[in-house]
């Protein structure tokens, strides 16, 4: 049997539900190589034959749009229309029903449903944290005292008729 063309493939499923952008599709494709890689990685012998849960392919798809897009990834995502872990799912059996990806007959899309939050996935990580100063017991720390006002006017004379 032959493999069928994943960009018409694709494309039949776009003229079906065009709730995805055609780039999630090949996201999806490229993160499950990605996936089967780290699972390789993770020292999980013969990882490239065996079959992706759901929720690996979550970890996969999740660590590959941070590689990919870092903190981007949320808004990147968010313009393909996948906005939840639900929208991965819907993705992969779109291809399962086009037979691009196999699926046994346990895998479902339940298995993509409660997978992470894209907030705390793609945007926590790259929120700065807030500094706290360092609190000395028995010393109080004032205030700078505020400097001198100096006009710039005569700085930008300096820099302007090129003497310094």
């Amino acid at each position: 049997m032959q493999k069928p063309n994943f960009g018409a493939s694709v494309g039949e499923i776009l003229k079906r539900d065009s709730r995805y952008d055609r780039d999630a599709y090949y996201f999806v494709r490229e993160g499950l190589d990605f996936t089967l890689k780290m699972l390789k990685k993770q020292n999980q012998q013969h990882a490239a034959q065996r079959h992706v849960s759901g929720q690996e392919l979550l970890e996969g798809l999740r660590r590959y749009a941070l590689d990919q897009f870092g903190p981007m990834s949320k808004t990147v995502l968010d313009f393909w229309g996948v906005r939840k872990c639900e929208d991965f799912g819907e993705i992969v059996f779109g291809m399962v029903e086009k037979g691009i990806l196999g699926k046994t007959d346990q895998d479902s899309r339940e298995d993509f449903r409660g997978g992470f939050d894209f907030e705390d996935a793609f945007v926590k990580p790259y929120r700065p944290t807030a500094r706290r100063q360092p609190q000395h017991p028995g010393r109080q720390v004032k205030p700078a005292e505020p400097t001198p006002d100096h006009s710039r006017a005569s700085d930008s004379k300096k820099l302007s008729s090129g003497s310094n």
